[in-house]
């Protein structure tokens, strides 16, 4: 079984800062569970935008999220500064998941100078990739495929999917 408790910032190759907002935050003084998603959502079309040319107003083929986890491991609240990094776990022909690992940056912490190693969260979602205008499946350009190995797993070869 994965351990996501473990993960550290080496253990993802592609990284976005965000900065929480009041707004952010829920009832209880923590950011609340929804925004872990938007956040998810944020780095992973910053990267497919960014680094894999999608554009996904204009683009024959999307990605449609069909899964989704998140895993708590300690809270974060505004005005914490976020490191939001990213890899790939799967990697198919046409689905890939990705795997973002939420940290508290150097920003944030004002005891020391140092940013945190250990993941507050862990989560992600599985894209397959269909046709924009019939939805139906489709496999990735060469390209976009090419890109997300970029981010595959650094420990070992990503799991294949036949999705």
């Amino acid at each position: 079984m994965d351990d996501k408790k473990r993960r550290l910032r080496t253990d993802y190759p592609f990284f976005l800062t965000y900065r929480t907002r009041w707004s952010d935050n829920d009832q209880y003084g923590h950011v609340n569970n929804a925004i872990y998603y938007h956040l998810f959502d944020a780095i992973v079309n910053t990267y497919l935008i960014g680094q894999c040319s999608l554009d996904p107003m204009k683009s024959k083929h999307i990605g449609l999220v069909v899964s989704s986890f998140c895993e708590f491991f300690s809270p974060v609240a505004f005005p914490d500064v976020l490191d939001l990094g990213l890899r790939v776990s799967r990697l198919g022909t046409s689905s890939v998941t990705y795997e973002v690992g939420m940290f508290k940056s150097k920003a944030s912490s004002e005891e020391s100078n140092e940013a945190s190693d250990t993941a507050c969260a862990v989560g992600g979602y599985t894209h397959v990739f269909v046709e924009s205008t019939s939805r139906r499946s489709t496999q990735m350009s060469e390209q976009l495929r090419s890109n997300l190995m970029k981010l595959a797993k650094q420990s070992s070869s990503p799991a294949v999917s036949k999705l």
